[in-house]
């Protein structure tokens, strides 16, 4: 059974979607297949970090949710070259940017109970191995009821007073929430900074595992979300790290 990975952080501007596309790439490259959801209807992005600058409204995640096509009727195949040459394939669920859909949603909201069984067909559909679901950053309704579906959450955060508070009210309500497996990634951290210590001290500090600290650096800043970074930059220090977590995670599952 397929391995549904909740990527969530509790403030925006964590890096989470470009750490949802890294990890989704490595784990393809590694001849999986995986699929990336976009339910950050509010504020879809994730979507440019694959090439799609443009994506059609009739092929998006909001059609499902409206009842008017099967999930894998608008998943899109975004395999990168290198996934293809190792056997793995990646398929994208974006969600719309167009100004009316993201009111109509804001307006009416949508029935995250859905998700589950369009989960389900999804890896049925696509004989998927991993699903990673891109969410919007807080705590609200729809965000618990996704957290729910999920065999393992990953938090992303940064090395900031706010993310610290809001993470351990999350993390809280995961554990209460029973999802199986929870894990966290420090994002932006300091070049001159103890990758070692900032672990220790937040897996004290949390009683999570951290599986990941990415440093903060130039490269990720110029790419501008434009790319998914480990493709562009194999060799990079933060490749290596997306690497080692994508590798985490492929050992983290779930029995079902």
């Amino acid at each position: 059974m397929a391995e549904v990975v909740l990527v969530h952080s509790f403030r925006g501007g964590t890096g989470k979607s470009n750490t949802t596309a890294n990890l989704a790439t490595a784990i393809a490259r590694m001849g999986k297949r995986v699929a990336v959801v976009d339910t950050d209807i509010q504020s879809p992005g994730i979507h440019v970090l694959f090439g799609m600058e443009q994506v059609n409204p009739q092929t998006t995640l909001n059609q499902y949710l409206w009842g008017n096509c099967p999930l894998e009727q608008v998943a899109h195949d975004v395999s990168p070259d290198v996934v293809k040459q190792s056997g793995g394939q990646v398929f994208l669920v974006p969600s719309s940017s167009d100004a009316g859909d993201i009111t109509r949603i804001l307006h009416e909201g949508y029935d995250v109970r859905l998700l589950r069984k369009g989960f389900a067909n999804l890896i049925k559909a696509l004989n998927l191995d991993y699903i990673f679901v891109d969410t919007h950053p807080g705590l609200n309704e729809e965000t618990l009821l996704c957290i729910a579906v999920a065999n393992i959450l990953v938090v992303i955060l940064r090395p900031d007073r706010q993310d610290f508070q809001g993470t351990a009210v999350m993390v809280d309500l995961a554990q209460k929430l029973k999802v199986p497996k929870i894990l966290m990634v420090v994002n932006r951290v300091m070049q001159n900074s103890d990758p070692d210590m900032v672990r220790q001290q937040l897996q004290s500090k949390y009683e999570v595992p951290v599986v990941g600290v990415l440093p903060n650096c130039d490269e990720m800043m110029q790419l501008a979300s434009s790319d998914v970074f480990s493709l562009c930059y194999p060799e990079h220090p933060l490749t290596q790290v997306y690497q080692r977590v994508a590798e985490h995670l492929m050992h983290s599952q779930v029995p079902q």
